[in-house]
């Protein structure tokens, strides 16, 4: 992928606020990102971790956050697939909206697909969380959303939800 083109960027992003003994968030992020070569999703670019507070509820543990652009040859539901598959693989469980978890992959964009049965496409709240656009601005600045052809950098500056948000040191 021409690292100037995202017009075929598939855009993943990773969260994590919970441990699974021994590894701590970042660690899983980390992991995380290594089996994506081996299921069909070769990473291109990759933000720094980011850090925030848990939303809606910051009394929940912080939350790690990063972003990745990847190539793939799999189709988006299949994408979609994989990432639940490896979010399982770490432990996830799936309750409450919102709540706390060890690992979070979501399929923010699929190249300028836009999706609005089932899987949606872009993701409908990315562009107002800066614990994504902001990762995605550190990588992609001129990648624009589909729908609102805003940039990621112009994105970052005004979300709304995370504001807090920043990237952690190395």
């Amino acid at each position: 992928m021409n690292l100037d083109n995202y017009d075929l960027a598939v855009i993943i992003a990773l969260g994590s606020n919970l441990s699974v003994l021994p590894s701590a968030p970042s660690d899983i992020l980390c992991a995380a990102l290594d089996q994506f070569q081996k299921s069909g999703l070769s990473v291109v670019r990759r933000s720094s971790f980011w850090g925030s507070a848990a939303w809606p509820d910051p009394a929940e543990p912080d939350y790690i956050n990063a972003v990745a652009l990847v190539e793939t040859t799999l189709e988006p539901e299949a994408v979609l697939e994989t990432l639940h598959a490896l979010e399982a693989r770490f432990e996830r469980v799936r309750g409450r909206p919102n709540a706390p978890r060890t690992l979070d992959l979501d399929l923010i964009a699929y190249g300028r697909q836009v999706r609005a049965q089932s899987l949606i496409l872009p993701h409908p709240r990315a562009a107002e969380r800066l614990f994504v656009m902001g990762p995605l601005a550190e990588i992609a600045p001129g990648w624009t959303h589909p729908l609102n052809g805003r940039t990621a950098a112009v994105l970052a500056a005004s979300a709304s939800v995370g504001c807090d948000a920043r990237p952690l040191p190395d």
